[in-house]
């Protein structure tokens, strides 16, 4: 009892897959087939639209049956047209609507109308041996083309940044089911980063600022068409920003100007702004500023600089933004020429240096070492301190001096071959010299000196 509870389940699925491989096998073996290109087909209004439909056989058929049925759920379902071989029999309300010509099933919508969205369903029953059935369903969606679309902004005079919001709107003049999309400078923008009402039709910029500036276009489509709006770029008040004083010539450190004296100079003021600023100059000298003039350039001739150094102050103002800023500079005249040198020597690479200090040093050492040899006197007084006392001793018996420092002055020794045969040594160098009879003489030319000590000076006076 138990076991047979068990196998009824088992046993009505099993037949019920029995059935469904029957009828499988049954619509392979009629040879009917049905197809359709696409199951949804968008439609435009006022346009013709052909469902098309394809279907084929391997039977041997005596009537070919074709029924097109229509539906959606405002309505009940609709027989449009049906045809038996090649007799066609329309619905008498829809007869001017739709036309059907066998054996070829599709069907033609002459003119779509919004009310003609909904379901398709083609029936195709043939006859042979026996009759076979096969259908299919298609959507059809109608919708109006999107024209161009056009942006408004509000407010469309401007806005300050900062200060106040930016609202654009994208507006069609026809079109259903449309899908808005935001692009800036034509990429597509970050929701995230914006407003925008639940259709994106309209976007939002709470609060402005400078970088919301830029071209925004609106993207308006549907199923069936897409347009794109003109570009616009709406006025946004800012700055300013990033004040800076420039010049034609002259050398800028910072904001520090160097000008030769005799020179003039341009100077320039800008800053990134909208409007454009109202700029003024004003100069500080003696604790106290000095309005020159508006104007976004200034002219500063050195002759007419007071001092040697004037510091002059560039004011910018927007007038839609009502901010303010100021930057200044310091304007320093030196002599014609300092500039350059100053500047070129700011450029010696460390070769060029260590060379100079090479050079220098080898100079240097070269005049020192001529000092030390063109030194005579102390030469020769080097060599007297470290000459044996036995000369000494022998100058003094060749001069009858006591001191031989006293014999000194400039004198010519020659030594001569034979020492038997001279009786006399003459002085060429210095008149009045004594002679010198029956010496012997060493065979040596003496150093020709000239020196008077300072000792033997010293006790002369």
């Amino acid at each position: 009892m138990r076991q047979d509870a068990f196998m009824d389940p088992f046993s009505t699925t099993f037949y019920d897959l029995q059935c469904k491989i029957y009828i499988l096998l049954l619509g392979i073996c009629s040879g009917l087939k049905l197809t359709v290109p696409s199951h949804t087909i968008h439609g435009i209004e006022g346009r013709p639209l052909i469902l098309p439909v394809d279907y084929n056989f391997n039977v041997t058929v005596y009537d070919i049956q074709i029924i097109w049925v229509f539906e959606n759920p405002a309505t009940t379902p609709k027989y449009l047209v049906i045809s038996v071989n090649q007799s066609v029999v329309p619905d008498l309300e829809y007869r001017h609507k739709f036309t059907l010509t066998p054996p070829n099933a599709s069907l033609l919508i002459k003119s779509l109308h919004i009310s003609d969205e909904g379901n398709y369903i083609v029936k195709i029953n043939i006859h042979g041996n026996r009759t076979t059935t096969a259908h299919e369903k298609i959507q059809v969606t109608v919708d109006v083309p999107v024209t161009k679309p056009v942006i408004y902004t509000e407010p469309s005079f401007g806005v300050v940044e900062r200060k106040g919001n930016l609202t654009l709107k994208c507006i069609v003049g026809k079109g259903t089911r449309v899908v808005y999309q935001w692009m800036k400078n034509g990429i597509p923008i970050d929701s995230s980063n914006y407003s925008l009402t639940v259709n994106k039709d309209t976007l939002s910029i709470v609060p402005v600022v400078k970088e919301a500036i830029g071209n925004y276009s609106c993207l308006a489509a549907n199923l069936v068409s897409a347009m794109e709006s003109d570009t616009i770029t709406p006025t946004i008040y800012y700055g300013p920003y990033g004040l800076t004083i420039n010049t034609d010539k002259g050398q800028k450190v910072g904001s520090v100007f160097t000008l030769d004296k005799g020179e003039a100079v341009q100077l320039y003021c800008s800053a990134d702004s909208n409007p454009p600023n109202i700029y003024s100059w004003i100069r500080k000298a003696d604790n106290s500023t000095h309005p020159i003039k508006y104007g976004r350039s200034l002219q500063v001739a050195s002759e007419k600089v007071t001092q040697k150094t004037e510091e002059y102050t560039c004011s910018a103002y927007n007038n839609m933004t009502e901010n303010q800023v100021e930057t200044h500079i310091l304007v320093i005249i030196i002599p014609k020429g300092l500039e350059q040198l100053s500047q070129e020597g700011n450029y010696l690479s460390p070769l060029g240096l260590i060379t100079g200090i090479s050079l220098f040093l080898i100079v240097a050492i070269c005049l020192l070492t001529l000092w030390k040899r063109f030194q005579p006197h102390k030469v020769i007084q080097h060599k007297l301190q470290n000459r044996p006392e036995a000369d000494y001793r022998k100058a003094q018996t060749i001069s009858g001096h006591e001191n031989a420092l006293d014999d000194f002055g400039i004198y010519e020794f020659v030594a001569f071959p034979d020492p038997a045969g001279i009786s006399r040594v003459s002085s060429q160098s210095v008149s009045g010299s004594d002679g010198v009879h029956g010496q012997d003489f060493n065979c040596t030319v003496y150093e020709v000196v000239r020196h008077i000590p300072e000792q033997h000076q010293e006790h002369q006076e």
